[in-house]
């Protein structure tokens, strides 16, 4: 069912999104992305003379109530960003929660409180996910962050609406993008990939292979490539294990005839600290009490030219340690290459949580076509994975 064209008009829209965002330690919001992109989606149900029942999960709760945990932190920024008065209920299936929702009248939004303060959710309890349907007429999945999850509110609420259930603008949006990239007939396509382990992006990368002109790897990963080549890395993080891994997979990227970029040189120091000296090292001749923790100025050169020739980019995972303003060269320079292939007509896919963090960081989100707020979900479909909470509502 077509979200832009159903019409809302005296319907009450449950909604699942994903406020699963940053608290600080006193719970205010430090990034509010996840939310603003939700807000057309909230707003085009509003001006159809709907009403809105928001439902999340945040954080990792231990299956109850936890005020730290509570969506009610969330208000001030949903109130901000929507310009109006939110209902919240302190609970989600509650009998009081049910008659708040079943009495809402034309422009109300309700937010639910925290999912996860029940195990059900999580377990995908079918009388949980029918308790929580009973809030609304239409089943709007807008959280594509938690799509690859079976739970409650993600994939077995769709069961109790078979003939109202559609994706939000959100979702749409990211299934759009990464078709894209996974079906587009335009090349060069590159895609480069982070972060600390290979252990975690095996999968992500095998798959790339059978589709990318170019890979780049950087971030703590590529060490594990250089040592296998019998680099020296000093104390940079490898995983000893995957070292025969990573030979297959620069084997496997020959047979396909894909490009792999590895650092040439690192930006290294004795410590693990921003104010810590400097050093730039050839990334295979590291000294024994050094480790990487950025790439470095050749390879930032290297990375930029291939960058900035592709016509498809997709980015997951940073090029070192960017949360320290000393090592995070690597990651800003990757990130101003797509933007520059941005505005000259490729199309750009960032996703992840430390990419999106690092693009935000930078000021640079609105620089790029699409930034995903599902790291897990957008890997996984990237992958070619089925996410139940796509599958709920594509099957009828």
């Amino acid at each position: 069912m077509n979200f832009e064209s159903y019409n809302f008009k005296n319907k009450r829209a449950l909604v699942r999104v994903d406020f699963n965002v940053p608290l600080d330690s006193n719970g205010i919001v430090t990034d509010d992305t996840r939310i603003k992109m939700v807000i057309p989606t909230i707003n085009k149900i509003i001006n159809d003379g709907g009403s809105v029942i928001l439902m999340s999960h945040l954080g990792r709760p231990k299956d109850e109530p936890d005020s730290k945990y509570s969506l009610q932190q969330i208000l001030p920024n949903l109130k901000l960003l929507l310009n109006q008065n939110i209902i919240f209920c302190d609970d989600c299936i509650s009998d009081e929660s049910k008659i708040i929702t079943s009495k809402l009248n034309t422009g109300d939004i309700v937010l639910l409180e925290n999912l996860r303060f029940y195990k059900e959710e999580k377990s995908g309890n079918e009388n949980f996910a029918m308790d929580l349907s009973k809030h609304g007429d239409v089943y709007v999945n807008d959280a594509f962050g938690t799509a690859h999850r079976a739970h409650a509110s993600t994939s077995v609420i769709a069961n109790f609406f078979p003939n109202d259930k559609m994706f939000g603008f959100l979702i749409e949006n990211e299934i759009k993008s990464v078709d894209k990239v996974l079906n587009s007939k335009k090349h060069p396509l590159t895609a480069i990939v982070g972060g600390a382990k290979v252990s975690s992006k095996i999968t992500i990368i095998l798959k790339f292979l059978e589709k990318v002109d170019h890979l780049i790897i950087g971030g703590g990963m590529a060490y594990t490539f250089i040592k296998a080549q019998n680099g020296s890395v000093g104390k940079s993080l490898v995983e000893d294990e995957f070292l025969n891994l990573a030979l297959d997979i620069l084997n496997e990227a020959k047979k396909q005839n894909v490009k792999l970029h590895l650092p040439v040189d690192s930006l290294c120091s004795k410590e693990f600290s921003n104010d810590s000296k400097r050093y730039i090292r050839p990334i295979n001749n590291i000294p024994d009490n050094e480790m990487g923790l950025d790439i470095g100025p050749e390879t930032i050169k290297q990375f930029y030219n291939v960058i900035c020739s592709s016509s498809l980019i997709l980015w997951n995972g940073p090029m070192g340690v960017f949360e320290m303003s000393n090592f995070q060269k690597g990651t800003i320079s990757v990130a101003n290459a797509i933007v520059e292939a941005t505005e000259n007509n490729a199309f750009s896919l960032v996703g992840g949580g430390d990419s999106v963090a690092a693009i935000n960081l930078f000021n640079l989100a609105d620089k790029v076509s699409h930034v995903s707020t599902g790291g897990g979900a957008m890997l996984e479909y990237l992958e070619g994975k089925e996410l139940p909470g796509i599958k709920s509502i594509t099957n009828s």
